[in-house]
């Protein structure tokens, strides 16, 4: 019976209408997600790196809401969980080597973390 008051207030802003797949994934529109800021802390230390962070955080909740949805199936969903970790492993790592994120690196992670969520969106 907690859930209820959420169900509720979901059902309210969403009209009760059916929503397409994009509106139910935050990673499906990218436009926002390219300008998702995320916070410097612990082992962020880089703004570009916070922002593939965040990213990688949302898909992975996409990804699994998904699975769960059954819109993947759990190797689908295994391997997309497995490259969007080797994603933010890839930008923590560049952030150890050279102490930053350059704008092109964080472009290429985008395009990545893009191709990754394509799954999920279609």
């Amino acid at each position: 019976m907690l859930y209820t008051p959420f169900i509720v207030l979901a059902l309210a802003a969403s009209g009760g209408v059916a929503r397409s797949p994009q509106q139910d994934y935050p990673s499906c529109d990218t436009a926002r997600q390219h300008s998702v800021t995320g916070s410097l802390g612990g082992s962020i230390r880089d703004p570009r790196q916070a922002h593939v962070s965040v990213r990688a955080n949302i898909l992975q909740a996409d990804i699994g809401t998904a699975r769960k949805a059954g819109r993947l199936t759990a190797s689908e969903a295994a391997r997309s969980w497995r490259q969007v970790d080797g994603v933010r492993k890839a930008a923590d790592g560049l952030v150890r080597k050279q102490g930053f994120l350059s704008a092109a690196e964080r472009a290429s992670y985008d395009r990545a973390l893009d191709a990754i969520a394509r799954p999920v969106c279609r």
